[in-house]
Protein backbone atom coordinates (compact mmCIF):
# COMPACT_ATOMS: atom_id res chain seq x y z
CA UNK A 1 0.00 0.00 0.00
CA UNK A 2 1.39 3.83 -0.63
CA UNK A 3 1.98 6.22 1.87
CA UNK A 4 -0.89 8.83 2.07
CA UNK A 5 1.50 11.65 1.59
CA UNK A 6 5.22 12.14 0.94
CA UNK A 7 5.25 13.67 4.33
CA UNK A 8 3.69 10.31 5.80
CA UNK A 9 6.32 8.53 3.92
CA UNK A 10 9.07 9.16 6.26
CA UNK A 11 7.12 9.32 9.26
CA UNK A 12 6.23 5.98 8.86
CA UNK A 13 9.73 4.83 7.24
CA UNK A 14 11.11 6.23 11.03
CA UNK A 15 8.71 4.36 13.03
CA UNK A 16 9.87 1.31 11.39
CA UNK A 17 13.68 1.87 11.10
CA UNK A 18 14.32 4.03 14.13
CA UNK A 19 17.70 4.16 15.01
CA UNK A 20 19.13 2.47 11.63
CA UNK A 21 21.84 5.22 9.90
CA UNK A 22 19.55 6.89 7.45
CA UNK A 23 21.75 9.67 5.67
CA UNK A 24 25.30 9.66 5.44
CA UNK A 25 26.87 12.50 4.27
CA UNK A 26 30.59 14.28 4.42
CA UNK A 27 29.14 16.70 7.20
CA UNK A 28 27.33 14.10 9.59
CA UNK A 29 25.66 10.28 9.39
CA UNK A 30 22.06 10.50 10.65
CA UNK A 31 19.43 7.75 11.71
CA UNK A 32 15.54 7.61 10.21
CA UNK A 33 14.30 9.04 13.69
CA UNK A 34 17.05 12.10 13.66
CA UNK A 35 15.83 13.23 10.23
CA UNK A 36 12.10 12.71 11.20
CA UNK A 37 12.88 15.00 14.70
CA UNK A 38 14.98 17.65 12.31
CA UNK A 39 12.41 17.65 9.85
CA UNK A 40 9.84 18.08 12.27
CA UNK A 41 11.51 21.00 13.88
CA UNK A 42 11.91 22.53 10.53
CA UNK A 43 8.51 22.27 9.95
CA UNK A 44 7.70 23.70 13.23
CA UNK A 45 10.04 26.52 12.13
CA UNK A 46 8.29 27.74 8.75
CA UNK A 47 5.14 27.08 10.68
CA UNK A 48 6.28 30.15 12.46
CA UNK A 49 6.85 31.89 9.60
CA UNK A 50 3.20 31.61 8.05
CA UNK A 51 4.04 29.09 6.05
CA UNK A 52 0.85 27.39 5.30
CA UNK A 53 -0.61 24.02 3.06
CA UNK A 54 -0.37 24.44 -0.93
CA UNK A 55 2.54 26.84 -0.41
CA UNK A 56 5.40 26.57 -2.73
CA UNK A 57 8.94 26.69 -1.47
CA UNK A 58 12.04 26.66 -3.37
CA UNK A 59 15.35 24.68 -2.15
CA UNK A 60 18.63 25.98 -3.79
CA UNK A 61 21.39 24.05 -2.54
CA UNK A 62 23.50 20.58 -4.05
CA UNK A 63 22.92 17.62 -1.71
CA UNK A 64 23.26 17.90 2.12
CA UNK A 65 21.60 17.09 4.65
CA UNK A 66 20.12 19.90 5.16
CA UNK A 67 18.67 19.51 1.96
CA UNK A 68 16.92 16.30 2.84
CA UNK A 69 15.49 18.09 6.16
CA UNK A 70 14.02 20.84 4.16
CA UNK A 71 12.69 18.48 1.78
CA UNK A 72 10.43 16.41 3.71
CA UNK A 73 9.53 19.33 6.43
CA UNK A 74 7.46 20.98 3.58
CA UNK A 75 6.25 18.10 2.30
CA UNK A 76 4.91 17.37 6.06
CA UNK A 77 3.46 20.59 6.60
CA UNK A 78 1.31 19.56 3.41
CA UNK A 79 3.14 22.36 1.19
CA UNK A 80 4.67 22.29 -2.59
CA UNK A 81 8.43 21.73 -2.93
CA UNK A 82 10.24 23.18 -6.11
CA UNK A 83 13.86 21.88 -6.26
CA UNK A 84 16.40 23.88 -8.33
CA UNK A 85 19.20 23.05 -10.14
CA UNK A 86 21.98 23.80 -8.23
CA UNK A 87 23.66 25.78 -11.43
CA UNK A 88 21.25 27.81 -12.07
CA UNK A 89 22.01 31.63 -11.94
CA UNK A 90 20.26 34.46 -9.44
CA UNK A 91 18.49 35.40 -12.46
CA UNK A 92 17.06 31.78 -13.61
CA UNK A 93 16.23 31.66 -9.69
CA UNK A 94 13.75 34.86 -9.70
CA UNK A 95 12.09 33.73 -13.06
CA UNK A 96 11.52 30.03 -11.88
CA UNK A 97 10.27 30.69 -8.24
CA UNK A 98 8.16 33.54 -9.21
CA UNK A 99 6.85 31.62 -12.07
CA UNK A 100 5.95 29.22 -9.62
CA UNK A 101 4.77 32.03 -7.05
CA UNK A 102 7.53 30.57 -4.24
CA UNK A 103 6.83 32.08 -0.99
CA UNK A 104 10.10 30.91 0.51
CA UNK A 105 13.65 30.01 -0.34
CA UNK A 106 16.13 27.87 1.58
CA UNK A 107 19.29 27.99 0.06
CA UNK A 108 22.92 26.98 0.97
CA UNK A 109 25.14 29.79 1.85
CA UNK A 110 27.08 29.98 -1.57
CA UNK A 111 23.81 29.99 -3.43
CA UNK A 112 21.82 32.30 -1.78
CA UNK A 113 24.63 34.85 -2.56
CA UNK A 114 23.66 34.30 -5.91
CA UNK A 115 20.25 36.54 -4.95
CA UNK A 116 22.29 39.39 -3.14
CA UNK A 117 20.69 42.28 -4.74
CA UNK A 118 17.59 40.65 -6.39
CA UNK A 119 15.41 40.34 -3.06
CA UNK A 120 12.69 43.06 -4.64
CA UNK A 121 12.83 41.01 -7.93
CA UNK A 122 11.68 37.92 -5.81
CA UNK A 123 7.86 36.62 -5.45
CA UNK A 124 9.46 35.16 -2.19
CA UNK A 125 9.75 37.20 1.09
CA UNK A 126 10.97 34.72 3.38
CA UNK A 127 14.81 34.03 2.60
CA UNK A 128 16.91 30.81 4.58
CA UNK A 129 20.23 30.04 4.13
CA UNK A 130 22.67 27.43 5.58
CA UNK A 131 26.15 27.17 5.99
CA UNK A 132 28.94 30.06 6.51
CA UNK A 133 28.72 33.36 5.68
CA UNK A 134 25.04 34.04 5.31
CA UNK A 135 23.73 37.28 3.67
CA UNK A 136 22.36 39.77 4.75
CA UNK A 137 18.49 39.66 4.32
CA UNK A 138 18.57 35.68 5.01
CA UNK A 139 17.02 33.47 7.92
CA UNK A 140 19.77 31.33 9.45
CA UNK A 141 18.68 27.80 8.59
CA UNK A 142 19.88 26.55 12.53
CA UNK A 143 18.38 29.49 14.32
CA UNK A 144 15.05 28.49 12.83
CA UNK A 145 15.31 24.91 14.20
CA UNK A 146 16.87 25.49 17.20
CA UNK A 147 14.43 24.93 20.21
CA UNK A 148 11.48 23.64 18.44
CA UNK A 149 9.89 20.28 18.86
CA UNK A 150 10.39 17.37 17.56
CA UNK A 151 6.62 15.67 16.77
CA UNK A 152 4.78 17.84 14.21
CA UNK A 153 1.24 16.66 13.35
CA UNK A 154 1.45 15.84 10.12
CA UNK A 155 -1.04 17.91 7.48
CA UNK A 156 -3.55 15.46 5.77
CA UNK A 157 -3.58 15.96 1.87
CA UNK A 158 -4.80 14.04 -0.48
CA UNK A 159 -2.92 11.90 -2.63
CA UNK A 160 -3.32 13.29 -6.04
CA UNK A 161 -2.80 16.78 -4.89
CA UNK A 162 0.10 18.91 -6.06
CA UNK A 163 3.32 17.58 -3.83
CA UNK A 164 6.07 19.30 -6.32
CA UNK A 165 6.62 21.33 -9.21
CA UNK A 166 10.22 20.78 -11.08
CA UNK A 167 11.27 22.86 -13.74
CA UNK A 168 12.41 21.07 -16.69
CA UNK A 169 15.90 22.03 -18.79
CA UNK A 170 14.52 24.44 -21.08
CA UNK A 171 17.09 23.86 -24.10
CA UNK A 172 13.66 24.43 -26.20
CA UNK A 173 12.81 27.80 -24.84
CA UNK A 174 11.26 29.05 -21.24
CA UNK A 175 12.00 26.24 -18.76
CA UNK A 176 8.88 24.65 -17.86
CA UNK A 177 7.16 23.40 -14.23
CA UNK A 178 6.13 19.93 -14.39
CA UNK A 179 3.65 19.53 -11.70
CA UNK A 180 3.85 16.05 -9.75
CA UNK A 181 1.08 14.88 -7.18
CA UNK A 182 2.30 12.69 -4.86
CA UNK A 183 0.82 9.90 -5.93
CA UNK A 184 2.83 10.19 -8.82
CA UNK A 185 6.23 10.49 -7.08
CA UNK A 186 4.78 7.97 -4.66
CA UNK A 187 3.86 5.39 -7.19
CA UNK A 188 6.99 5.43 -8.92
CA UNK A 189 9.11 5.32 -5.91
CA UNK A 190 6.99 1.66 -4.87
CA UNK A 191 7.42 0.75 -8.57
CA UNK A 192 11.23 1.73 -8.92
CA UNK A 193 11.41 -0.55 -5.59
CA UNK A 194 10.26 -3.34 -6.85
CA UNK A 195 12.06 -3.64 -10.16
CA UNK A 196 15.19 -3.61 -8.31
CA UNK A 197 14.44 -4.92 -5.23
CA UNK A 198 15.51 -1.93 -3.16
CA UNK A 199 14.93 -3.14 0.69
CA UNK A 200 16.68 -2.52 4.44
CA UNK A 201 19.65 -4.77 4.04
CA UNK A 202 20.66 -1.89 1.09
CA UNK A 203 23.04 0.43 1.16
CA UNK A 204 23.48 2.99 -1.99
CA UNK A 205 26.13 5.30 -2.90
CA UNK A 206 24.75 8.35 -4.74
CA UNK A 207 26.39 11.83 -6.41
CA UNK A 208 23.14 12.33 -8.39
CA UNK A 209 21.65 15.77 -7.27
CA UNK A 210 18.99 15.63 -5.30
CA UNK A 211 16.99 18.32 -7.33
CA UNK A 212 17.34 15.84 -10.23
CA UNK A 213 14.69 13.07 -10.98
CA UNK A 214 17.04 10.75 -10.82
CA UNK A 215 18.47 11.75 -7.58
CA UNK A 216 15.32 12.17 -5.75
CA UNK A 217 14.14 8.94 -7.07
CA UNK A 218 16.95 7.31 -5.51
CA UNK A 219 16.51 9.49 -2.02
CA UNK A 220 13.13 8.49 -1.68
CA UNK A 221 13.17 4.94 -2.44
CA UNK A 222 16.27 4.33 -0.10
CA UNK A 223 13.99 6.02 2.50
CA UNK A 224 11.00 4.38 1.80
CA UNK A 225 12.10 1.20 1.86
CA UNK A 226 14.92 1.58 4.93
CA UNK A 227 18.13 1.82 2.97
CA UNK A 228 21.19 3.84 4.05
CA UNK A 229 21.93 6.46 1.30
CA UNK A 230 25.62 7.64 1.03
CA UNK A 231 24.72 11.10 -0.10
CA UNK A 232 28.06 13.08 -1.97
CA UNK A 233 27.72 16.98 -2.57
CA UNK A 234 29.34 16.24 -6.08
CA UNK A 235 30.87 12.92 -8.40
CA UNK A 236 34.60 12.62 -7.50
CA UNK A 237 36.27 9.14 -8.97
CA UNK A 238 37.95 8.13 -5.55
CA UNK A 239 35.89 9.58 -3.39
CA UNK A 240 32.89 7.62 -4.74
CA UNK A 241 35.20 4.44 -4.79
CA UNK A 242 36.34 4.80 -1.07
CA UNK A 243 32.88 5.02 -0.42
CA UNK A 244 31.83 1.87 -1.99
CA UNK A 245 34.46 0.01 0.17
CA UNK A 246 34.24 1.80 3.33
CA UNK A 247 30.29 1.52 3.55
CA UNK A 248 30.49 -1.91 1.44
CA UNK A 249 27.70 -0.84 -0.16
CA UNK A 250 25.76 -2.92 -2.16
CA UNK A 251 24.42 -0.36 -4.93
CA UNK A 252 25.98 2.40 -6.80
CA UNK A 253 23.37 4.52 -9.13
CA UNK A 254 24.64 7.55 -11.82
CA UNK A 255 24.68 8.50 -14.82
CA UNK A 256 26.53 6.83 -17.95
CA UNK A 257 29.80 9.80 -18.04
CA UNK A 258 30.11 8.42 -13.97
CA UNK A 259 30.79 4.79 -14.94
CA UNK A 260 32.85 5.98 -17.91
CA UNK A 261 35.08 7.91 -15.39
CA UNK A 262 35.45 5.46 -13.52
CA UNK A 263 36.12 3.11 -15.48
CA UNK A 264 39.02 5.46 -17.00
CA UNK A 265 40.60 5.94 -13.46
CA UNK A 266 43.76 4.21 -12.99
CA UNK A 267 43.35 3.34 -9.24
CA UNK A 268 39.70 1.59 -10.12
CA UNK A 269 41.47 -2.16 -9.81
CA UNK A 270 42.79 -1.18 -5.57
CA UNK A 271 39.43 -1.09 -4.52
CA UNK A 272 37.28 -3.67 -2.98
CA UNK A 273 33.64 -3.17 -4.94
CA UNK A 274 32.20 -6.75 -4.31
CA UNK A 275 29.79 -5.72 -1.96
CA UNK A 276 28.09 -3.90 -4.57
CA UNK A 277 25.26 -6.84 -6.14
CA UNK A 278 23.43 -4.26 -8.58
CA UNK A 279 23.93 -0.51 -10.05
CA UNK A 280 21.70 1.28 -11.88
CA UNK A 281 22.78 3.93 -15.14
CA UNK A 282 19.95 6.23 -16.68
CA UNK A 283 19.78 9.39 -18.19
CA UNK A 284 21.50 9.33 -21.42
CA UNK A 285 22.20 5.77 -23.64
CA UNK A 286 25.42 4.10 -22.59
CA UNK A 287 27.43 1.58 -25.19
CA UNK A 288 26.98 -1.52 -24.74
CA UNK A 289 30.98 -1.62 -25.32
CA UNK A 290 31.32 -0.01 -21.99
CA UNK A 291 28.13 -1.18 -19.88
CA UNK A 292 30.20 -4.51 -20.12
CA UNK A 293 33.35 -2.87 -19.23
CA UNK A 294 31.30 -1.96 -15.90
CA UNK A 295 30.13 -5.31 -15.33
CA UNK A 296 33.42 -7.10 -15.94
CA UNK A 297 35.00 -4.45 -13.33
CA UNK A 298 32.50 -4.00 -10.58
CA UNK A 299 31.67 -8.23 -10.71
CA UNK A 300 27.75 -7.44 -11.14
CA UNK A 301 24.71 -6.52 -12.88
CA UNK A 302 24.20 -3.04 -14.73
CA UNK A 303 20.73 -2.43 -14.68
CA UNK A 304 19.70 0.42 -17.36
CA UNK A 305 16.91 2.54 -16.65
CA UNK A 306 15.09 5.54 -18.36
CA UNK A 307 12.90 8.32 -16.92
CA UNK A 308 12.25 11.76 -16.92
CA UNK A 309 11.09 14.86 -15.10
CA UNK A 310 7.76 14.76 -16.12
CA UNK A 311 6.75 11.11 -14.45
CA UNK A 312 8.79 12.04 -11.52
CA UNK A 313 11.29 9.02 -11.86
CA UNK A 314 11.49 5.91 -13.53
CA UNK A 315 8.88 5.02 -16.66
CA UNK A 316 11.40 1.85 -18.32
CA UNK A 317 13.56 -0.23 -16.24
CA UNK A 318 15.10 -4.43 -16.09
CA UNK A 319 13.89 -6.64 -12.86
CA UNK A 320 16.74 -7.55 -11.10
CA UNK A 321 16.07 -10.76 -11.21
CA UNK A 322 14.24 -10.87 -14.65
CA UNK A 323 15.89 -11.34 -18.58
CA UNK A 324 17.43 -8.00 -19.66
CA UNK A 325 19.06 -7.13 -23.31
CA UNK A 326 22.08 -4.67 -22.76
CA UNK A 327 21.72 -1.47 -24.53
CA UNK A 328 17.59 -1.60 -23.62
CA UNK A 329 16.11 0.77 -20.99
CA UNK A 330 13.65 -2.80 -20.46
CA UNK A 331 10.13 -2.87 -20.17
CA UNK A 332 7.13 -0.33 -18.80
CA UNK A 333 7.09 -0.37 -15.58
CA UNK A 334 4.40 -2.13 -13.75
CA UNK A 335 0.88 0.54 -13.36
CA UNK A 336 2.55 2.04 -16.57
CA UNK A 337 2.28 1.55 -20.31
CA UNK A 338 4.42 3.42 -23.01
CA UNK A 339 4.46 2.36 -26.82
CA UNK A 340 6.10 3.69 -29.69
CA UNK A 341 4.44 6.41 -31.73
CA UNK A 342 4.76 7.97 -35.14
CA UNK A 343 6.93 11.07 -34.48
CA UNK A 344 3.98 12.67 -37.01
CA UNK A 345 0.81 11.41 -36.41
CA UNK A 346 0.95 10.67 -32.17
CA UNK A 347 -1.76 8.94 -32.58
CA UNK A 348 -0.64 6.13 -34.84
CA UNK A 349 1.07 3.21 -33.37
CA UNK A 350 4.83 1.98 -34.97
CA UNK A 351 5.33 -1.57 -36.13
CA UNK A 352 7.63 -3.52 -34.06
CA UNK A 353 11.43 -2.54 -34.62
CA UNK A 354 10.34 0.58 -36.47
CA UNK A 355 11.51 3.81 -34.72
CA UNK A 356 9.20 6.57 -33.60
CA UNK A 357 8.58 8.45 -30.56
CA UNK A 358 8.76 6.99 -26.80
CA UNK A 359 4.77 7.69 -25.15
CA UNK A 360 3.91 7.23 -21.70
CA UNK A 361 0.21 6.68 -19.89
CA UNK A 362 -0.56 5.61 -16.08
CA UNK A 363 -0.50 6.86 -13.00
CA UNK A 364 3.52 8.45 -13.08
CA UNK A 365 2.33 10.98 -15.55
CA UNK A 366 2.21 14.72 -14.33
CA UNK A 367 -0.59 16.66 -14.33
CA UNK A 368 0.99 19.11 -16.56
CA UNK A 369 2.79 21.68 -16.85
CA UNK A 370 2.38 24.41 -13.97
CA UNK A 371 0.70 27.51 -15.90
CA UNK A 372 0.99 26.48 -19.32
CA UNK A 373 -1.55 25.11 -20.81
CA UNK A 374 -0.76 25.36 -24.03
CA UNK A 375 2.92 23.97 -23.37
CA UNK A 376 0.66 21.44 -21.45
CA UNK A 377 -1.45 20.25 -24.47
CA UNK A 378 1.52 19.68 -26.70
CA UNK A 379 3.02 17.07 -24.41
CA UNK A 380 0.06 15.25 -22.98
CA UNK A 381 -2.93 13.89 -25.01
CA UNK A 382 -6.43 13.76 -24.37
CA UNK A 383 -6.13 10.46 -23.32
CA UNK A 384 -3.34 10.80 -21.31
CA UNK A 385 -0.31 9.77 -23.20
CA UNK A 386 3.18 11.67 -22.67
CA UNK A 387 4.98 12.72 -25.54
CA UNK A 388 8.39 12.30 -24.08
CA UNK A 389 10.74 13.49 -27.18
CA UNK A 390 12.80 10.74 -27.40
CA UNK A 391 12.89 8.35 -30.57
CA UNK A 392 12.99 4.64 -29.43
CA UNK A 393 11.68 1.23 -30.49
CA UNK A 394 10.17 -1.58 -29.38
CA UNK A 395 11.38 -5.23 -30.07
CA UNK A 396 8.67 -8.25 -29.81
CA UNK A 397 9.32 -9.07 -26.51
CA UNK A 398 8.43 -5.60 -25.29
CA UNK A 399 12.00 -4.24 -24.33
CA UNK A 400 12.44 -0.60 -25.26
CA UNK A 401 15.44 0.73 -27.00
CA UNK A 402 16.22 4.28 -27.11
CA UNK A 403 17.82 5.66 -30.22
CA UNK A 404 18.15 8.96 -29.50
CA UNK A 405 16.51 12.39 -28.48
CA UNK A 406 14.42 13.60 -31.07
CA UNK A 407 16.00 17.14 -31.00
CA UNK A 408 19.45 16.19 -31.19
CA UNK A 409 18.43 14.31 -34.55
CA UNK A 410 21.46 15.81 -37.38
CA UNK A 411 20.42 15.51 -40.79
CA UNK A 412 22.57 14.99 -43.56
CA UNK A 413 21.78 15.52 -47.00
CA UNK A 414 18.21 14.33 -45.95
CA UNK A 415 19.57 11.52 -44.45
CA UNK A 416 18.79 10.96 -40.29
CA UNK A 417 21.70 10.66 -38.04
CA UNK A 418 21.37 9.66 -34.72
CA UNK A 419 24.25 11.01 -32.26
CA UNK A 420 23.89 7.78 -29.98
CA UNK A 421 24.43 5.26 -32.81
CA UNK A 422 27.63 6.92 -34.02
CA UNK A 423 28.48 7.34 -30.02
CA UNK A 424 28.22 4.06 -29.91
CA UNK A 425 30.31 2.31 -32.20
CA UNK A 426 33.15 5.54 -31.09
CA UNK A 427 33.01 3.58 -28.11
CA UNK A 428 34.33 0.25 -29.45
CA UNK A 429 37.71 2.07 -30.25
CA UNK A 430 39.91 0.99 -26.91
CA UNK A 431 41.38 4.60 -27.61
CA UNK A 432 38.04 6.12 -26.43
CA UNK A 433 37.48 6.35 -22.21
CA UNK A 434 34.11 8.47 -23.40
CA UNK A 435 32.62 9.92 -26.51
CA UNK A 436 30.16 12.67 -27.16
CA UNK A 437 28.68 13.53 -30.90
CA UNK A 438 27.37 16.96 -32.32
CA UNK A 439 26.50 18.49 -35.69
CA UNK A 440 28.35 21.05 -37.20
CA UNK A 441 26.72 23.04 -40.33
CA UNK A 442 27.78 22.51 -44.07
CA UNK A 443 27.15 24.36 -47.01
CA UNK A 444 26.02 21.08 -49.57
CA UNK A 445 24.57 18.62 -46.65
CA UNK A 446 22.97 20.91 -44.17
CA UNK A 447 24.75 19.12 -41.35
CA UNK A 448 27.35 16.81 -40.72
CA UNK A 449 28.51 14.84 -37.36
CA UNK A 450 31.36 15.76 -35.50
CA UNK A 451 32.64 13.41 -32.59
CA UNK A 452 34.45 14.59 -29.32
CA UNK A 453 36.30 12.36 -27.96
CA UNK A 454 38.24 11.79 -24.43
CA UNK A 455 41.08 9.57 -24.70
CA UNK A 456 41.24 6.37 -22.68
CA UNK A 457 43.89 6.34 -19.81
CA UNK A 458 47.81 6.11 -21.57
CA UNK A 459 46.27 5.99 -24.82
CA UNK A 460 46.46 8.48 -28.24
CA UNK A 461 44.28 7.76 -31.25
CA UNK A 462 44.27 9.88 -34.03
CA UNK A 463 41.29 11.15 -35.70
CA UNK A 464 42.33 9.28 -38.84
CA UNK A 465 41.62 6.69 -36.96
CA UNK A 466 38.63 6.86 -35.41
CA UNK A 467 37.01 8.18 -38.25
CA UNK A 468 38.46 4.49 -40.19
CA UNK A 469 37.23 2.48 -37.92
CA UNK A 470 33.68 4.44 -38.32
CA UNK A 471 33.72 3.40 -41.87
CA UNK A 472 33.82 -0.25 -41.14
CA UNK A 473 30.71 -0.17 -38.89
CA UNK A 474 28.67 2.57 -39.74
CA UNK A 475 27.24 3.84 -43.47
CA UNK A 476 29.21 6.52 -45.23
CA UNK A 477 26.44 9.27 -44.71
CA UNK A 478 26.91 8.45 -40.38
CA UNK A 479 30.42 7.95 -40.22
CA UNK A 480 31.73 11.40 -38.27
CA UNK A 481 33.20 14.54 -40.58
CA UNK A 482 35.04 15.61 -38.07
CA UNK A 483 36.77 14.10 -34.47
CA UNK A 484 38.40 16.45 -32.16
CA UNK A 485 39.92 15.30 -28.69
CA UNK A 486 39.20 17.19 -25.21
CA UNK A 487 39.55 17.17 -21.80
CA UNK A 488 36.21 17.25 -20.39
CA UNK A 489 32.19 17.48 -21.74
CA UNK A 490 29.59 20.32 -20.70
CA UNK A 491 27.65 18.59 -18.88
CA UNK A 492 24.44 19.32 -16.61
CA UNK A 493 24.61 19.16 -13.00
CA UNK A 494 23.66 15.13 -13.03
CA UNK A 495 26.55 14.61 -15.22
CA UNK A 496 24.82 14.65 -18.36
CA UNK A 497 26.50 15.36 -21.96
CA UNK A 498 25.46 18.70 -23.05
CA UNK A 499 25.22 17.91 -26.74
CA UNK A 500 24.16 21.31 -27.50
CA UNK A 501 27.05 22.82 -25.92
CA UNK A 502 29.92 20.82 -27.84
CA UNK A 503 30.45 23.03 -30.28
CA UNK A 504 31.91 25.74 -27.74
CA UNK A 505 34.78 23.25 -27.30
CA UNK A 506 35.62 23.66 -31.40
CA UNK A 507 39.07 24.87 -32.02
Amino acid sequence: MLARSLGHLFATAAAEFGDKSALITTARTMTFTELDAQSNQLANGLAELGIQVGDRVSLYAPNSWEWVVSYFAVLKMGGVINPLNMMLTGEEVVTMTKDCGAVAIIAASEKAQNLTGLQQNLSARRLIAFGNNIPEGFIEFGGLMDGNDETFPLVDVDVHDLASIVYTSGTTGHPKGAMLSHYNILLNTAMSATMHNRNDRDTVVSALPCSHVYGNIVMNAAFAYGMTLVLHQSFAERDILESIQSHKATMFEGVPTMFMYLLNFPDLTSYDLSSLTRCTVGGQTMPVAKMEQVIAKFGCPLIELWGMTEIGGLGATHTVYGPGKLGSIGVAMPHTRVRIGDTADAAKTMPVGEPGELMVQGGIVMGGYYGNESATNDTISADGWLRTGDIAHMDEDGFVFIVDRLKDLIITAGYNVYPAEIERVVAQHPGVAMVAVGSVPDENKGELAKAYIISAENTQATPEEIISFCREKLAAYKVPRFVQFVEDFPKTSSGKILRRKLSELDD
